[in-house]
């Protein structure tokens, strides 16, 4: 077996993995879709989250797909990445620490035809619902004490392939095609202290499966040692294909309840980067959710308890000499930081997240080890608020396969 087989092989391995993970712990994942992911690279999280406005030949930018053309022309390209949680929670029950971990994504990136068409395929997650909360408490008159159990799991998965299509030597265009898939299930459960009550639990499961597509566009021209990139992204409103259950069960009967109406929102974005002289890179994004216009278990709007959301994100990338001898010369310092709007209005908390990260470049110089170090805090303190740190690690393997050698 060849080296570029056992890659393949390990990518699928991967790729089985990141399906079965459990992406978070928090108590915010338990409405609505749960924690949603912006499906950035590893080397762009250490950057704030940008990607839009993005365009490199060491990263695979799953969330801009007119980048693909970016690629070498020789060059397969593979990120594998994983990633480490731990979150502190607290409120007025008191406080609670969280950690798990998980594999991010796997993400392949192939030219097709010089620099003028490039694809992508991969797995990555679309959302994450993962809390387990317990609270105490007694009836109006005090007569009888209960305690009460939130619990919830699942994500969305969702595999994509991408083509991206250089139309001249400044323009780029490409799309996304996700399948998705999974279950979201939430489980309710009121148990009363005294002997005779029979508990009331409520279990609810969506399932998803369904296509949808994303657009992107890419503007960018070099002069000099100075390069600028525009970049814009488009999905538009669609009707997602799913089923919700919910069993409410009490004196042992059970009643099943099938709904419908829910749909994927509209959701744009835009951003742009600067880089000098291949050294300094800096990078601002813009992301909209249109949430409140989507149907979500048949209804939108204020009836919904869905919002529209605005995703803010400023990364800066430094080198101090690309063509240095030193391997600190080689070496990516990151910094970033991003600022997004819960789509629940009944929330009214924004996520703050500050980030750094290092690239290390191996001996092989198209493969990068890139870790992250993301700091996050969302909620209020007269609420519920969270703290937390996330550690990820990705692999960016690039090697030559399309290289013919002369005899």
């Amino acid at each position: 077996m060849t080296k570029r087989h056992y890659i393949l092989f390990a990518a699928i391995l991967l790729s089985i993995g990141v399906g079965a993970q459990n992406l978070t712990s928090s108590p915010y994942s338990r409405y609505a879709y749960g924690d949603m992911n912006e499906n950035v690279p590893t080397a762009y999280r250490g950057m704030g989250g940008v990607g839009f406005g993005m365009r490199n030949n060491k990263a695979i930018n799953a969330c801009q797909p007119a980048s693909y053309t970016a690629c070498d022309s020789l060059t397969f390209m593979m990120d594998v990445a994983a990633s480490a949680n731990w979150s502190r929670y607290q409120d007025v029950t008191g406080m609670r620490n969280r950690a798990n971990g998980s594999l991010e994504y796997v993400t392949i990136q192939i030219p097709l035809w010089k620099r003028w068409i490039a694809l992508s395929v991969g797995l990555l997650p679309y959302s994450s619902v993962g809390y387990d909360i317990k609270m105490d408490g007694e009836t109006a008159n005090s007569e009888y004490s209960y305690k009460v159990t939130y619990e919830g799991e699942g994500n969305i998965s969702q595999v994509y392939g991408g083509l991206s299509f250089n139309i001249c030597n400044w323009v780029a265009l490409g799309a996304n095609v996700y399948y998705m898939w999974g279950d979201l299930a939430r489980m309710r459960t009121l148990q009363f202290n005294q002997a005779g009550l029979n508990p009331t639990v409520q279990d609810e499961v969506l399932s998803v499966s369904d296509v949808r597509l994303r657009y992107g566009a890419q503007f960018f021209h070099t002069w000099g040692a100075h390069t600028i990139v525009l970049g814009g992204m488009l999905e538009s409103k669609m009707k997602l294909n799913s089923e919700y259950v919910l069993i409410e069960t009490q004196s042992l009967d059970s009643i099943p309840i099938y709904e419908g109406g829910w749909e994927l929102p509209w959701v744009w974005g835009a951003g742009a980067s600067y880089c000098w002289d291949n050294k300094l890179t800096i990078a601002f994004d813009f992301e909209r959710q249109h949430m409140s216009s989507a149907l979500y278990n048949g209804m939108k709007g204020h009836y919904s308890g869905l919002q529209d959301c605005n995703r803010f994100a400023f990364g800066i990338e430094y080198r101090h000499n690309p063509l240095g001898r030193r391997y600190v010369d080689q070496m990516r310092w990151r910094v970033g930081a991003s600022m997004k709007d819960e789509y629940l209005a009944s929330i009214g908390a924004k996520r703050y997240t500050a980030s750094i990260g290092l690239g290390f470049p191996l001996s092989t110089i198209g493969t990068i080890v890139n870790t992250t170090i993301e700091y996050q805090h969302r909620g209020k303190k007269s609420g519920l608020e969270e703290h937390a740190l996330r550690f990820t690690i990705g692999v960016s393997i690039a090697e030559n396969w399309f290289f013919k050698r002369k005899l």
